[in-house]
């Protein structure tokens, strides 16, 4: 066996090795023990197994990956993982995570996300959840592909599975304080530890704030910022020798001012008038701002954001049973509430003195063009798992679930008989149940052959509520409701694939598995009695097949995971849309897809190259794309012929109820790189005779380039890009303090990830006819240009 296993490492160790050395890599390790890496750990089938051993491909972020990288929330967590992008909106609230290419971008409150993210075994309710402090993270898993069978509806493209540190080892705490030259601090702080052999304990405690990258020059802050405020509380009690308790309630408070645009450009330069409005000159409402492609200055006088407050707690409680397996009970409550803002007309004048009434007339209103709203979601699970032992030749775990969301949305939109401001209001409430059974089974069938095979069946109950009036002044009276009530479906998920053991450090493995995602409902100001009548969505379906290998080689000093998949989704449910041609209002409708697939190529490397060198690797190849989208919205183009819509453009298709529409069947999926790499490392310097030793670390990644709408707008594109952070720092050798000196974007790449259309509606009255000027913006992200900062680290 011996020989046959030197023999495969000898013909596969080069190649292998070859890899790990010219790809771009991940983020840096911890410091490996000595003589091999760190075996890692996962609960991605809901029990503990070495990374190797799962038939499914899974990324890992260590906790040393984790404060390496000052990973503060979500979108640092994606930055980190070639399989992950974002889809930005408007306002925090429309950020939708995507994986390997499919997520949804959920305008309104009646359609889920398809990706799923799991904190400490309970899901988040609603994805905007995720977008908020992360804190006390001990790793972060990335389960590509659908995850139905196991996690539910939710997670038909994959999921998030992230888990807080355990409480362990006597009394103690630990602080962390980051400064970075553009104002960002972070403080953080933690204390706990087992006060006797049953009971014990953990408070941790952040603050965090960020002033943006734009600056409002009307009311000389800064935008596009964020703040968080979080207390985490964990508690642990050994009832009796077999039965332990766990409770962690927990806070978050959540400022983000985002997302406004800055321009970047506006032709022709000069004589613009904001809606073709003489009272409304560029002139005047952009003093001080010169569009370029670096241009950070606004003038808002409206803000544009989202406060929120998150409460929940968790309840685990697992009883040991005499045989090696456990029984848990899995509790969840949360409650997020959230008040968001926009500034519409992106000025800071008094937009609605000069907007003119219905009647031709101005309506005299001394304010400016906004629109506003609150959220209201309530969560509640619960689960009870069976895990059988990890001992013999059948291991298995099954369990039941059921859960429930509600979720309010109140939202206002412009002025009454404005119909520049596009005018609407709405009241809504949506929400579902869930009650499911599953089960998976892992058979040895062979020595070096495994069989596993999972199920699970769902029944989902859900329905709506939508009241629709006009916005102020004056209050709000419903003109039509509308609802649709007690919408039930079944469903069943199911997974199964082989395995085989080449080598001890060797594993190959086939997967096919299916997903599920529940009814959707189309609750935005589009919502009419002709599209209520459609109301629900249907439920979005998918089927995988996936290939890998999984190999540890070298004597533990380097591993590689390789898998190759092919997906493919039917009735994809995903919100898109458009500025309204001559108006800033940009306006979203749900669609059912058609159809979509992804397929593609992922790789990860981990190598020991020396004693104090730790290399990862991560590459995604992934080619997503729309196969079935004949009613496809169309994007505006401005002075366009074709209504102010692109050529291929039907207007009032009568095939489609009198909707314009294009056939994009064969287009890009929005937000999907075909490549994503990133490449990382640290080296440690042992400094003898001293009290401190030293440590380097960079890390790069690229991204090609995106479209980032469905209705394939080319003026939604953006450019691929490759960031480099290097960091350097000295840790003492009793492990109790360290200190970094970090330079993020070392090479000052300017790139942005949202807000890449259009100012504004911009024209000249003179000379005759009417000059349409357009105008480009963006969005820059947090890390558009080059910044320095410093982390301390304190244990006690």
């Amino acid at each position: 066996m011996q020989q046959a296993k030197a023999r495969i490492n000898s013909r596969l160790t080069p190649m292998a090795f070859a890899v790990a050395m010219s790809l771009p890599a991940l983020a840096w390790g911890q410091q490996a023990p000595a003589g091999g890496l760190d075996t890692v750990v996962v609960t991605a089938n809901k029990r503990v197994e070495k990374l190797e051993h799962v038939p499914m491909a899974i990324s890992v972020l260590s906790e040393s990956v984790i404060q390496n990288n000052n990973v503060r929330d979500i979108e640092d967590v994606i930055n980190l993982s070639p399989a992950l992008s974002v889809t930005y909106g408007t306002t925090p609230a429309n950020n939708g995570i995507n994986m390997r290419g499919i997520g949804t971008t959920s305008i309104g409150i009646g359609v889920e996300a398809d990706v799923s993210v799991i904190l400490d075994d309970i899901p988040m309710g609603m994805q905007v959840k995720a977008f908020q402090n992360l804190a006390e993270l001990q790793r972060v898993e990335i389960l590509k592909g659908p995850q139905s069978t196991l996690f539910g509806k939710a997670a038909i493209a994959g999921a998030i599975n992230i888990t807080t540190k355990p409480i362990s080892g006597p009394l103690g705490g630990k602080a962390s304080a980051l400064y970075t030259e553009d104002g960002e601090w972070r403080l953080s702080a933690s204390v706990g530890g087992m006060m006797t052999d049953r009971f014990g304990f953990r408070i941790s405690a952040s603050n965090e704030r960020f002033p943006g990258l734009l600056y409002n020059l009307t009311t000389g802050r800064h935008a596009n910022g964020t703040g968080d405020k979080s207390l985490m509380l964990k508690l642990t009690y050994r009832l009796t020798d077999d039965i332990d308790i766990d409770f962690s309630p927990r806070i978050n408070r959540s400022e983000r001012t985002c997302c406004a645009i800055a321009l970047t450009s506006m032709t022709p330069a000069t004589g613009g008038l904001l809606s073709n409005i003489a009272q409304l000159p560029a002139s005047q409402l952009l003093a001080g701002i010169t569009p370029s492609k670096d241009n950070v200055n606004i003038r808002n006088n409206d803000r544009t954001g989202q406060d929120s407050v998150d409460r929940g707690a968790g309840l685990k409680v697992t009883w040991s049973m005499p045989n090696g397996g456990t029984l848990a009970s899995i509790t969840s409550v949360s409650h997020y509430t959230a008040n968001d803002s926009r500034d519409q007309d992106f000025v800071d004048a008094p937009t609605l003195l000069y907007y003119p009434l219905s009647n031709g007339k101005p309506a005299g209103a001394n304010q400016g063009y906004v629109q506003y709203g609150v959220f209201d979601v309530g969560s509640r699970s619960q689960e009870l798992r069976l895990i059988s032992p990890d001992s013999g030749t059948l291991r298995y775990v099954a369990g039941l679930w059921y859960a429930k969301n509600t979720i309010a949305r109140q939202f206002v939109r412009g002025y009454r008989d404005v119909v520049l401001s596009t005018p609407a209001a709405y009241d809504t409430s949506t929400y579902n149940k869930n009650r499911a059974v599953f089960g998976q089974l892992t058979w040895d069938f062979a020595p070096t052959y495994s069989l596993l095979a999972g199920l699970r069946y769902n029944r989902e109950t859900s329905g709506y509520v939508f009241a629709t009036g006009l916005p102020p002044p004056g209050p709000f009276v419903p003109s039509a409701v509308f609802s649709s009530l007690g919408n039930s479906e079944n469903s069943i998920t199911g997974k199964l694939s082989l395995q085989k053991q080449f080598t001890p450090g060797v594993m190959g493995y086939v997967m096919g598995a299916t997903g599920y995602k529940g009814m959707a409902y189309d609750l935005t100001s589009s919502l009419n009695a002709v599209t209520a009548a459609e109301q629900p969505v249907p439920s979005e379906t998918a089927k995988t097949v996936e290939a890998g290998l999984k190999g540890n080689f070298l004597n533990n000093r380097l591993t590689v995971n390789l898998a190759a998949f092919f997906s493919k989704f039917k009735d994809y449910q995903q919100n898109s849309g458009s500025y309204l041609p001559g108006t800033t209002t940009y306006v979203t409708r749900l669609n059912s897809v058609g159809g979509v697939q992804t397929k593609g190529l992922e790789l990860d490397v981990s190598a020991l190259v020396m004693e104090d060198l730790v290399l990862n690797a991560n590459l995604a190849y992934t080619r997503a794309s729309i196969t079935d989208f004949k009613n496809a919205p169309c994007y505006s183009v401005s002075g366009s012929p074709n209504g102010g819509f692109n050529a291929a453009c039907v207007l009032k298709n009568p095939l489609y109820g009198g909707q314009n529409t294009q056939d994009i069947s064969g287009g890009q999926m929005p937000n999907a790189p075909k490549y994503k790499i990133n490449i990382g490392g640290q080296y440690d310097l042992r400094l003898p005779n001293r009290s401190f030793n030293g440590f380097m670390t960079f890390n790069t990644r690229y991204t090609s380039e995106v479209i980032t709408n469905l209705n394939q707008d080319p003026g939604n594109r953006v450019p691929g890009y490759a960031l480099t952070n290097v960091g350097i720092g000295v840790r003492d050798k009793k492990d109790k303090y360290k200190f970094t000196l970090f330079v993020n974007n070392l090479f000052d790449h300017r790139y942005a990830n949202a807000g890449l259309g259009g100012g504004g509606s911009w024209s000249s009255r003179a000379p005759n006819p009417v000059v349409t000027v357009t105008t480009t913006s963006w969005v820059p992200a947090r890390d558009a240009f080059r910044y320095f900062g410093g982390r301390l680290d304190v244990k006690f």
